[in-house]
Formats: C-alpha cells, sequence, structure tokens
C-alpha cells in the first residue's frame, strides 16, 4: 500500500510538471509569419558626414543590431535586400546613443505602401541630419544583365554644379545632369564584362570629381551608386546591392 502511494505521487508530480511544460511553451513560443503581403520593404543609406554611431528605430522599436557609421547600408547583402515593416505611416527614429553624441537625433514619418521597396538616404550633417526617402522601381532583368542607378548625395554649405557620370567600357555619359539629393531611376548594365571605370564629372565639363572601377556584378541584381562626403574635402562613393 505504501508503495502505491509513493507511485501515484510520483506520476501526479510528473502529471503537473507536464502541463505546466505544455502551457509554457504555448505561452512563450512566438508565431511564425510567412505572410509578407502587408509588409513594405526597407533599406538604409547613409550618407550623413561624420555620422558614426546610428541606431535605427521604426515605430519605438531598433530594428539595427550594430551601429551604422557614414557608408553603411543596412541591410548589407541578401536577396530581396531590407527589413520589413507593417504597410502605413510609419515613424522612424535615427540617433546615436552615446551619452557624449553631438549627433542631433532625427524623427520623421513615411507613408508605407505594402509589398514595396524603399531606400531612406540619410544625409547632410550629423548637426543638422536630413532625409530622403525613395520608391525602389525593382525589376529583376529577364536575362543576365544587371540594373544600377545613381544618388548624389555629396555635402556642401553653398550650391555645387550638377554632375555627369562617363562610362569607360561605354565612351558615354550614362546618367547625365544630375542635382544633389537626386536618385536616378535603375538602367540596364552589363553583368559580365570586365572591369570598368565610371567618372564623376561637373555636368557638361570634363572637370572630373571621382573615379572608380566596377568590378564584375552578379546578373539580375539591381545596384546603387551612391555619391557622398564632402564636395570640397574627401569625397568618395558607395556601390552596393539594392536588391
Amino acid at each position: 500500500m505504501k508503495d502505491l502511494k509513493i507511485l501515484i505521487a510520483v506520476l501526479g508530480v510528473a502529471c503537473t510538471l507536464f502541463v505546466s511544460c505544455n502551457k509554457m511553451d504555448r505561452d512563450t513560443i512566438g508565431v511564425f509569419n510567412t505572410d509578407f503581403n502587408n509588409k513594405a520593404t526597407v533599406q538604409v543609406a547613409v550618407a550623413t558626414v561624420n555620422a558614426t554611431r546610428n541606431y535605427i528605430y521604426v515605430d519605438g522599436k531598433q530594428v539595427t543590431g550594430s551601429t551604422l557609421a557614414s557608408g553603411s547600408i543596412f541591410p548589407s547583402s541578401g536577396v530581396g535586400v531590407g527589413f520589413n515593416v507593417d504597410g502605413g505611416l510609419r515613424s522612424f527614429l535615427v540617433r546615436d546613443t552615446a551619452p557624449t553624441a553631438t549627433q542631433v537625433p532625427y524623427n520623421f514619418a513615411e507613408n508605407m505602401n505594402a509589398a514595396s521597396h524603399y531606400t531612406v538616404f540619410l544625409y547632410d550633417t550629423i548637426s543638422a541630419p536630413k532625409q530622403k526617402t525613395v520608391k525602389d522601381n525593382v525589376v529583376i532583368p529577364a536575362d543576365t544583365s544587371c540594373r544600377i542607378r545613381f544618388a548624389n548625395f555629396i555635402y556642401n554649405t553653398v550650391a555645387v554644379p550638377n554632375v555627369d557620370v562617363f562610362s569607360f567600357n561605354r565612351n558615354a555619359n550614362i546618367f547625365t545632369n544630375v542635382a544633389i539629393t537626386d536618385v536616378t531611376e535603375f538602367i540596364a548594365y552589363p553583368s559580365r564584362l570586365p572591369v570598368d571605370t565610371l567618372y564623376i564629372r561637373e555636368t557638361g565639363t570634363q572637370t572630373l570629381l571621382l573615379k572608380q572601377s566596377i568590378s564584375v556584378l552578379t546578373p539580375k541584381r539591381n545596384y546603387t551608386f551612391l555619391y557622398r562626403g564632402s564636395f570640397k574635402g574627401t569625397k568618395t562613393f558607395t556601390f552596393y546591392a539594392t536588391y
């Protein structure tokens, strides 16, 4: 009889633990979301001069896992590059969380259409940050070509000339008369040719501002050529996959 009571007690404890564990699993395991029909895809490009420790928040929730400096792209790689947000009006915050930060926190709102792809370009300086959000016309080429576009976010305290982008391989301008904060449409571009060199010049002149070689690109991808930095100082570009 004593052994039977012990067995019943052990079974009772086991049942209690089993029910408790099942309840805990049901309560703590999140729902895996596979429906992105109501989501917009967003990518962030940082052209802000002297930005060093930026974090991005959407609707009060941090979306970046590490700090972003000038030249950073978030996310930086992957098919369908970007992070997902709900469609509709979204609140963004860009800030440096360091206690000694001199960067001004920057808030803005954007209305995002579901099933669309956007790029948020951050630019100007840490004391006067600005942004431009562009809806990306992403098209996947049917052949082995890729697509590229040009974004002009060079910084200067006064107005500067618009620019042309000249391709050595094509021996012609591929983008013309691009003003500061302009983002061109994507154009078809060979993905398997030898290295090309692109020259950024003041519009209608041979005045060279910057030149950069481009290696062989991946077929069917969309790329952005981001011109950034200081017009009078160090200027450079970031070439990255948009999709």
